[in-house]
């Protein structure tokens, strides 16, 4: 099933093109959304963004590379740019012995791989529970994020792909 896309897109301030995809999946009054975790927080990105979820891969590290640019992977044959969430975030390095999962997503016609801590289940949501981000929320979050389900007892972040994969304009960085 293809779904029109939308190519406009503000740097993640407003609404952006990811927010525009959060809205549109899902059937009727709900949405759907690949659920994961960084650093005890869950976050989610709409399922029709992702491609696959895989687990640890060997990354090559990218000489003079951003910090959040973790280096590149062979998927079937395909080079990934993969993509360090929890830097990206501006949260602290995951320590050395645990190992990430990667969530690829499709961005420009290009495979991203975002590593993070793990992935969860697909969830389903219901619009009316989708909330714009409280002013409370931290800056750095609150500028790749599109806005926040309350869950029982928990919050989950969706995660905006567009701004993710924005690193200024710089078409070397990733």
């Amino acid at each position: 099933m293809s779904m029109p896309e939308n190519t406009g897109s503000n740097g993640g301030r407003g609404t952006s093109e990811s927010q525009s995809d959060a809205l549109a999946f899902g059937s009727g009054d709900s949405r759907d959304y690949v659920t994961m975790s960084i650093a005890d927080q869950l976050f989610g990105i709409p399922v029709l963004k992702v491609q696959d979820v895989l687990g640890p891969q060997t990354i090559t590290r990218v000489p003079l590379a951003p910090p959040e640019v973790a280096g590149s992977l062979n998927l079937r044959g395909r080079i990934v740019t993969a993509i360090d969430v929890r830097l990206r975030l501006g949260l602290d390095k995951r320590d050395g012995g645990k190992v990430s999962m990667s969530v690829v997503v499709e961005h420009d016609g290009e495979l991203y791989s975002l590593l993070v801590d793990s992935v969860g289940e697909v969830l389903s949501l219901n619009v009316k529970d989708y909330q714009r981000n409280p002013p409370t929320l931290n800056p750095r979050l609150r500028d790749f994020s599109d806005g926040i389900y309350r869950l029982n007892g928990s919050l989950l972040m969706v995660l905006s792909v567009a701004s993710l994969l924005n690193f200024g304009g710089r078409a070397d960085a990733a």
